[in-house]
């Protein structure tokens, strides 16, 4: 009884919080190792969000997605790997199991948050809430994992890009340098 009054208790938290987070920038998150983070850590830079999964497919991405980070960081791009077991239970590692698997298999450097739900429901986060909401610029459920949303320098979403859309497809990096070019 507890826990589902716990649970139901962070849900109507998650919503309130969605709901008056005045940009996407606003939404909190934590970082792979638990410390409180959001995307208004990256202001002013263009973030590509991806909900990431180690044990999927699409697993190879990270390798592109270092790359994309490596090529143009230094102009403004974060790349932010965010976990999630929702999809065929792909993720279900510790945070530090995670950490370890992306820095020894992949050597990733752009930034992992904690594991996230992702799909519509109570365990959704309300970042995911927020970008796939009915009024989102690209709305509709996350369908698997290494989806990614592009943000631009201004915080709005102006890309959505599904699991096989590759990172280093011609179609990502034109909207990449198109949302870097921006100012």
């Amino acid at each position: 009884m507890k826990s589902a009054i716990a649970k139901f208790i962070i849900t109507i938290m998650s919503i309130a919080t969605s709901v008056t987070a005045s940009s996407i920038y606003d939404i909190p998150l934590k970082d792979i190792d638990g410390k409180q983070a959001s995307l208004g850590d990256h202001r002013g830079k263009v973030v590509l969000v991806v909900n990431v999964a180690s044990q999927c497919g699409y697993t190879r991405q990270y390798k592109p997605l270092e790359a994309l980070y490596r090529k143009y960081k230094d102009q403004g791009l974060v790349v932010v790997g965010i976990p999630s077991n929702d999809f065929g239970g792909q993720e279900p590692g510790s945070h530090e199991e995670i950490k370890r698997f992306c820095s020894s298999k992949f050597d990733v450097t752009f930034p992992i948050m904690a594991k996230v739900g992702v799909r519509p429901g109570p365990d959704q986060h309300p970042l995911y809430a927020a970008l796939t909401a009915k009024d989102a610029p690209f709305p509709g459920e996350v369908k698997w994992n290494f989806t990614k949303f592009l943000i631009n320098r201004n915080g709005k979403v102006v890309a959505r890009f599904e699991p096989g859309d590759e990172p280093d497809s011609p179609k990502v990096i034109k909207a990449v340098e198109s949302a870097l070019a921006a100012k």
